[in-house]
Formats: C-alpha cells, sequence, structure tokens
C-alpha cells in the first residue's frame, strides 16, 4: 500500500544548516532560506550584534519572512545562525562518516581518497581509472595476472649471413603486449616510465674477430663508452657461438632502446624485455 510520509523502518539522514549570509539586503525586510517556526529559531546579527528575538525583529507565517523594526543598508554585515533547523534528506551527507558491517553496490565505486581496507580486499579485476582496461586479475587460487604489462619478445626469421654492424633488427614478434616493439627498425619505446628487464642472444658464425653486444637508449650506450658484452675472435672451425647480454633498465615514458652489435648472423638470435614495474 501507499504511505504518506516516511516509510515505516526508513530512517533519514539530518543536518543542520550553519548560517546563511544577508549582508546586502536594505531596508527593513530579509528573507531566510530555511523556514522556522519561530522568531527564536535563528539568531539574527547585525554587524556582529545579536538582535533579540520578537523585539528587533519578527518572522511571519510563511517561516521565511523576517521583519525588522529597524532598517539596514547594504553596508550592514548581516548574517542569521539556525538554532533548532534539521533538513531531512534521503541521500547521506557527503561531509558524513559512513560506516556499515557490508554493503552492495549496483553501480560504480568512486573513491577519490586513500582507501584502508583493514579486514583484506576481496577482488577478482582491477581496471585503470576508466574501467575500459584490465590491468590485474586474480583467480580463486590467489595468482595474479597483468595482461596488459608491457613484454614482447622478438627473433630474427631469415638467414642473411653475417649482418653489417650497427641495429640489430629481429623482424618477427611472437609476444608483443602493447606493440612496444618495432620489429621494422628494432626500437623498443617505453610505454611508461619505469624498471625494465631485458635480454639479448645473438650468434656468432665463423667469426674471425671480437665481437660485442650493447645496448642503447635515445641513442647513447649503455654504459656509456664500455661494451656490455663481447666475446673475442672465434675460430672458423668452431662455428657456432652464442653471447648473451641482460640488464635491468630504469627508462622514462617514450624512451627508445635498441640493440647495437659489430657482426653477428642474422639468424638463431633473439631480444626480449618486459616492464618490472
Amino acid at each position: 500500500m501507499a504511505y504518506i510520509g516516511n516509510q515505516s523502518g526508513t530512517t533519514g539522514f539530518s543536518k543542520i544548516p550553519a548560517k546563511q549570509d544577508l549582508t546586502g539586503a536594505t531596508g527593513t525586510s530579509l528573507t531566510l532560506t530555511h523556514a522556522v517556526a519561530s522568531a527564536e529559531g535563528i539568531d539574527l546579527f547585525i554587524n556582529n550584534v545579536r538582535q533579540e528575538p520578537t523585539e528587533a525583529y519578527s518572522v511571519g507565517s510563511d517561516g521565511v519572512s523576517v521583519t525588522l523594526t529597524g532598517s539596514v543598508v547594504a553596508t550592514d554585515d548581516i548574517y542569521v545562525v539556525y538554532n533548532s533547523l534539521a533538513q531531512q534528506t534521503s541521500t547521506h551527507p557527503s561531509n558524513q562518516a559512513l560506516q556499515a558491517t557490508s554493503g552492495t553496490f549496483s553501480s560504480t565505486l568512486a573513491v577519490t581518497g586513500a582507501t584502508t581496507a583493514t579486514g583484506g580486499l576481496n577482488v577478482g579485476t582491477i581496471k585503470e581509472a576508466t574501467g575500459s582496461t584490465t590491468a590485474m586479475n586474480v583467480d580463486s587460487s590467489g595468482i595474479v595476472t597483468t595482461p596488459a604489462r608491457p613484454a614482447f619478445w622478438a627473433y630474427k626469421a631469415d638467414d642473411t649471413g653475417i649482418l653489417a654492424a650497427g641495429t640489430y633488427v629481429f623482424n618477427v614478434a611472437p609476444v608483443n603486449v602493447g606493440n612496444c616493439y618495432n620489429t621494422t627498425n628494432g626500437v623498443f619505446t617505453a610505454p611508461v616510465a619505469g624498471l625494465y628487464h631485458f635480454s639479448v642472444s645473438l650468434q656468432m658464425f665463423g667469426a674471425n674477430s671480437a665481437r660485442s653486444i650493447q645496448y642503447y637508449i635515445n641513442g647513447s650506450q649503455v654504459p656509456a663508452g664500455v661494451d656490455a658484452g663481447s666475446v673475442g675472435e672465434l675460430d672458423t672451425t668452431n662455428r657456432h657461438q652464442t653471447v648473451c647480454l641482460t640488464r635491468i633498465l630504469s627508462l622514462n615514458a617514450d624512451d627508445e632502446v635498441t640493440v647495437a652489435h659489430n657482426g653477428f648472423r642474422g639468424m638463431q638470435s633473439n631480444f626480449c624485455g618486459f616492464l618490472l614495474g
């Protein structure tokens, strides 16, 4: 059945407006924003002097019209403080703490400040701010996966003999989360600032001189002036040898990482990397 007034068992929220500024009013009439039952429902101050209810002012039957016995001008500092006004609302006031033992939210829960979960936080999926991309999944066994974490593995798919010194381009990338590695020019571009793990393996083939590998960031060698990975002369009778180099690099967003070499085989070599955090 329909109800008149508040439904049985429903608790509303209440708040008392602190004060109302009426500075700028002129003459003998003021208007309240909230109705009161009598002149005693407000404290009226003119130039910081409290006025006597029913003597210096009265409140009309509508509860919002105030009539002064004297007259005010626009430069007078006028304000009222509400004494016994409670405003009922079905919405929880934004400036009051909410306490509950449990809760169910049918729509998006937005949290702008820090959140503390003393009893643990049970969650299956964490997404970025707009809710369109999954950043983390937690399965029923507690295993955490980060499907959007930048990661790649690339290799050289064609045998072109010993390559000319320069940037080594790995032309196939079976794994390339975020499309951060370019198989055309051999450049990895960091999508965000952080620590990245890189590992590269290049194969020598019938080399008769020393070989070296270096990582470059934005065209500068890492570490500058030092061969990051090197191997001495290889006898042509021992035709296969692999040189590997692993590094953790601190990168800024949009930094470019390349692998430089001075003459390795164009096959059976690979390069991989991923964001640590």
